[in-house]
C-alpha cells in the first residue's frame, strides 16, 4: 500500500532500530501494535525499542505479544488523560509477565508458523486481488452511468470540463456553490449516533465499522450532519473520503458539512457516487492544498468552485436504480470474498495464539515441513479498508 503517513521536517531525535529488536507503538500497544524489521533504520521517538534477551526467537516473541491475553494486559496498563490515545510506558510494560516455550522448542514453532502464515497470506492475497478486480468493474459501471446517463443514443454536448468530456445535452453544469451551502451545527450532548466518513463506504454509522481504537471521552462540540448532507473529510478528501449521509449523527469538527440549497434538485446517492468517481477525485486532489501530498486539505472555497454535472432529479433517481441493479451481483461477490478474508484472518489469529501459548503442539509436524522460501506480503496495490477506519477514529478522538 502507498505510504500516506506524514513525514517530519527533520528526523533528528528519532530512535534507532536494528534487526533483532522489537518496536512497540506505545499508543496502540493495547491492540498488539508490535513489529520487527530486517534493516537498520529509525522509528518515531514516541515508540519504544527493545532488545530480545535470553536467546529467544524474535518471531515467536513478536507473535506472543499479539495474543489476546497479552494485549488485554497491555490495555489495562495503558494510561492517558482522556485524549483517546492511551499509552503503554516502559515502566508499566516491563513487569508484565510473558510465558514462552523452552528455547529448543521455539525453532520448531517458528518453522511451523512461517509455513502456515505463508500459505494463509497467499490465500488472502489472492482473494484481495479478486476483490480489487470486482471493485474496478463496479467503479467502471458507476462512472459510465453517472457521467453519460442511461440512454446511449442521447445527444451529447461538451461539458466545458476538460477532465470530464462530453455529457448528455440536457444536463446542467453548475459550480458546487450554487448547489450547496456550508453548515456548522454542533452537538450539545455528544449522544447522537457516531458516523464514519470513509473512502470505501462513504458515510456510515460507526457501529457498523471494525474500529479497535479507543474513542474520545466526549463528543460534545462535534459537528452534526443530517440526511442529505454532503460530508467531506477535509484531510482525506483526496482519497475520496466523503459522501452523502443517510443518517442524523455526529462527525469530527474538522470535517465539512454541505447542505443542498434546493433539496428537490439533488438525489444524494447520485452526488455521492459522482464525487467519488476517479475524474472527480483527481480534480479534488488538484484543488486540495497542503505542505505535503499526504496532508492535502480540501477547503470550502475550493470545494465551492468544483463543477458538478447535474441531470434532472428524476433521471438521477433512475441512474441510481440502474447502478443498484447492475452492481448487485458484484456487491454480493465482493461481500462474500471479504467475509472469506476475515475468516482466514480470524483463523490465522486463533491458530497462532493456540500455538505460541502451548495449546497446540506442532513440533512433530514442523519437522516434516518443507523450507519456506517465499513468504508473501500483502499486495501493495490492495488497500485494507480497516486502515481508513483507524485513521478516522484517530482524527475523531483527537478533536
Amino acid at each position: 500500500m502507498t505510504d500516506k503517513i506524514h513525514s517530519a521536517k527533520t528526523l533528528i531525535g528519532y530512535k534507532l532500530y536494528r534487526p533483532g529488536q522489537i518496536v512497540m507503538n506505545r499508543m496502540q500497544a493495547w491492540s498488539g501494535m508490535f513489529g520487527a524489521g530486517t534493516i537498520h533504520g529509525m522509528v518515531s521517538p514516541d515508540y519504544a525499542v527493545f532488545d530480545v534477551l535470553g536467546g529467544h526467537e524474535i518471531k515467536l516473541v513478536l507473535e506472543r505479544l499479539k495474543t489476546p491475553d497479552m494485549v488485554g494486559q497491555f490495555a489495562l496498563e495503558s494510561k492517558g488523560i482522556g485524549s483517546g490515545f492511551n499509552r503503554l510506558y516502559t515502566d508499566r510494560f516491563g513487569p508484565i509477565p510473558i510465558s514462552l516455550p523452552p528455547p529448543k522448542e521455539q525453532a520448531a514453532i517458528v518453522r511451523f508458523l512461517d509455513y502456515a502464515n505463508a500459505r494463509l497470506e497467499r490465500a488472502i492475497r489472492a482473494k484481495r486481488k479478486v476483490i480489487a478486480l470486482l471493485n474496478e468493474q463496479k467503479q467502471a459501471i458507476i462512472h459510465r452511468t453517472v457521467t453519460r446517463g442511461l440512454d446511449p443514443t442521447v445527444p451529447l454536448k461538451p461539458s466545458g470540463i476538460p477532465w470530464l468530456g462530453d455529457i448528455p445535452k440536457h444536463w446542467e453544469v453548475l459550480r458546487a456553490k450554487y448547489l450547496f451551502r456550508e453548515v456548522d451545527e454542533r452537538s450539545t450532548s455528544g449522544n447522537e449516533e457516531l458516523l464514519s466518513v470513509s473512502h470505501i463506504t462513504g458515510v456510515t454509522p460507526r457501529s457498523q465499522k471494525n474500529i479497535t481504537m479507543f474513542k474520545a471521552q466526549s463528543y460534545v462540540g462535534h459537528k452534526i450532519c443530517c440526511p442529505g448532507d454532503l460530508v467531506v473529510n477535509t484531510m482525506w478528501a483526496w482519497m475520496a473520503a466523503l459522501g452523502v449521509s443517510a443518517h442524523t449523527g455526529i462527525i469530527s469538527p474538522a470535517y465539512a458539512v454541505y447542505r443542498p440549497r434546493e433539496p428537490d434538485r439533488i438525489v444524494g446517492s447520485f452526488i455521492d457516487r459522482l464525487l467519488r468517481t476517479r475524474p472527480y477525485v483527481s480534480n479534488i486532489i488538484c484543488r486540495s492544498t497542503g505542505v505535503r501530498s499526504s496532508r492535502l486539505r480540501l477547503y470550502p472555497d475550493e470545494f465551492f468552485q468544483l463543477p458538478i454535472i447535474l441531470p434532472p432529479a428524476s433521471e438521477q433517481q433512475q441512474i441510481i436504480q440502474s447502478i443498484t441493479a447492475n452492481t448487485a451481483e458484484l456487491n454480493i461477490a465482493i461481500s462474500g470474498l471479504e467475509r472469506q478474508v476475515e475468516l482466514l484472518k480470524e483463523y490465522r489469529t486463533r491458530l497462532v495464539a493456540d500455538i505460541v501459548t502451548g495449546k497446540l503442539d506442532v513440533r512433530s509436524v514442523a519437522s516434516q515441513l518443507p523450507n519456506v522460501t517465499d513468504t508473501p506480503q500483502a499486495s501493495p496495490e490492495i488497500e485494507d479498508p480497516s486502515q481508513d477506519d483507524e485513521m478516522e477514529e484517530a482524527q475523531l478522538a483527537s478533536n
